[in-house]
């Protein structure tokens, strides 16, 4: 019970923040469901006490710690919230549940029988778990693609003008974007989600439970296709679809698939034509069974070293999630911030219009900071239009891990608005200013429309720059958990400066010039 506890507890922000994950509330109660399904109506399957079933919990319970203490790694480098923590500490709870679950189903105890709704309880866990964020961005970018194309191809074959780019329709009066939110992985999980249950509840037989799970997945990714549609199609009409028919056809995917599943299993299940009568417990031991004696008398030796194994393994993991707990707990912000971003961008300059980015606001929950501030600059000049645009924010010390910060850089976020990654040579450049030398940049080219835009951008901790080599592989951020993760007392500071004109175009204006003599006291 601890342990269910301990899985709930890890998972109750995501399910209270991850739009993604709105059945995760369901699964403490369809574990038990499951649970209580596999002991009165599933197949009364028990295991062999023996070398093989000792083997199969000691693999299971190793599993678990080393996905446990991994966890608690990770969550040294990132925090209690981030989806990749979420994700193996709730693999490391499944495993130990089925080390229990093993030991559960031997003969000699025959708690909880070895069947198919007993081991779907326990793998419902890690469907109500967020995905690494390597493997959702990964399917969320395959989704996006395949959704925006498929809308596309069909707006044409309706003889409706339509331009794509990137995750954008362009349509004759209005632009649609296929968000990750519209990317289907939301109906993909949860249907998948109904699937396994059905399987386990719905349907008895081998092939029409592998039948209803592989239909569940093509079915969510076509229900999301035909949402899309009827989105873009509405918007091409004139209706606003933000909001009310958003929301109203997100939830009528989720309803529809589910229904149209549990129908099928309704469908595939061979009911008998008549229900035997319950058996009565002095009627359930044949001539070909073993004597109630025999089946069902403990034998203390055979079970001694599985239930060793258990109960030392579950206490070394209880000392481990201990021990990661007391040391990694969320430390909260220490005073107010003595950084004021906006202070440092020019609110006028001679020869400039200025313009303040009013709405960065809307993404301090995403950014857990409030610290924030974008300006763009714009003139004209005689080769054309120049602006330049500065973005700023800023974390107190102990506000978030420097992955935290390191996940949210233009190649993470500009893809999803539309921009195009140009390739370069170098990732990273020198930059000089005239009486001034600063720090290695790195430096991107995005594109959108034919317009290319310049991008450079620095990551400062405790005042000094530094190059997180990325955040997208657990390697990556275990490395950054060894390096920065177990010490978050420094400040952050993230730089962004974009133009439609390279470097050496605007090297020399005294904007910039001024703008960055205003940085060289923290860090630049």
């Amino acid at each position: 019970m601890a342990l269910l506890i301990g899985v709930t507890v890890n998972l109750l922000p995501q399910w209270r923040h991850n739009p993604d994950l709105p059945h995760g509330w369901f699964t403490p109660l369809v574990f038990l469901l499951l649970i209580h399904e596999a002991r009165t109506r599933g197949a009364q399957r028990f295991l062999p006490s023996g070398a093989r079933t000792a083997a199969a919990i000691f693999v299971l319970l190793l599993g678990g710690l080393a996905l446990l203490t991994a966890g608690g790694l990770y969550l040294a480098a990132l925090e209690w919230t981030h989806a990749l923590v979420a994700a193996m500490l709730t693999a490391a709870g499944c495993a130990l549940l089925a080390a229990a679950w093993i030991y559960f189903s031997l003969k000699e105890v025959r708690f909880v029988p070895f069947n198919w709704p007993a081991g779907v309880a326990i793998f419902l866990w890690l469907l109500s778990a967020p995905l690494p964020p390597g493997t959702y961005g990964t399917l969320t970018h395959g989704l996006q693609a395949g959704v925006t194309g498929v809308v596309l191809a069909v707006l044409h074959f309706l003889g409706i003008a339509a331009v794509q780019h990137g995750n954008i329709i362009q349509l004759t009066t209005v632009s649609v974007g296929v968000e990750e939110a519209c990317s289907g992985v939301r109906s993909l999980v949860s249907c998948v989600y109904a699937g396994f249950f059905f399987s386990a509840t719905l349907v008895r037989g081998a092939k029409a439970r592998a039948l209803i799970i592989a239909l569940a997945a093509p079915l969510a990714v076509a229900m999301n296709l035909v949402r899309s549609l009827t989105l873009t199609l509405l918007a091409h009409h004139g209706v606003d679809i933000t909001g009310g028919w958003h929301d109203v056809t997100g939830f009528a995917v989720l309803g529809v698939t589910s229904a149209v599943l549990a129908g099928l299993a309704v469908m595939l299940e061979r009911r008998p034509h008549t229900t035997p009568a319950p058996l009565q417990p002095h009627a359930m031991h044949t001539a070909e069974s073993p004597s109630p004696r025999a089946e069902t008398a403990p034998n203390a030796s055979a079970v001694r070293l599985p239930r060793c194994f258990v109960a030392v393994g579950l206490t070394l993991a209880l000392l481990v999630a201990g021990l990661f707990v007391v040391n990694t707990r969320p430390i909260s912000a220490v005073g107010r911030a003595a950084l004021d971003p906006a202070a440092l961008l020019p609110t006028h300059f001679a020869g400039w219009t200025v313009s303040r980015g009013d709405d960065l606001f809307r993404f301090t929950a995403q950014l857990q900071t409030d610290r924030l501030a974008q300006t763009t600059y714009h003139r004209e000049t005689p080769d054309g239009p120049l602006h330049v645009t500065v973005y700023l924010a800023y974390w107190p010390a102990s506000r978030v891990p420097v992955s935290f910060v390191a996940a949210h850089t233009p190649d993470a976020c500009w893809p999803g608005s539309g921009w195009s990654l140009r390739p370069l040579t170098s990732a990273r450049v020198p930059m000089t200013l005239p009486n001034h030398l600063l720090e290695e940049a790195e430096y991107r080219v995005f594109t959108q429309l034919g317009q290319a835009e310049h991008v450079w951008y620095w990551h400062l901790h405790d005042g000094r720059v530094i190059h997180p080599k990325g955040v997208r592989s657990p390697r990556q951020l275990l490395l950054l958990a060894f390096k920065y993760g177990f010490h978050r007392d420094g400040t952050q500071l993230f730089v962004r400066v974009s133009s439609n004109q390279p470097w050496n175009v605007i090297t020399n204006e005294p904007l910039v010039q001024e703008i960055f003599a205003q940085l060289a006291p923290h860090g630049l």
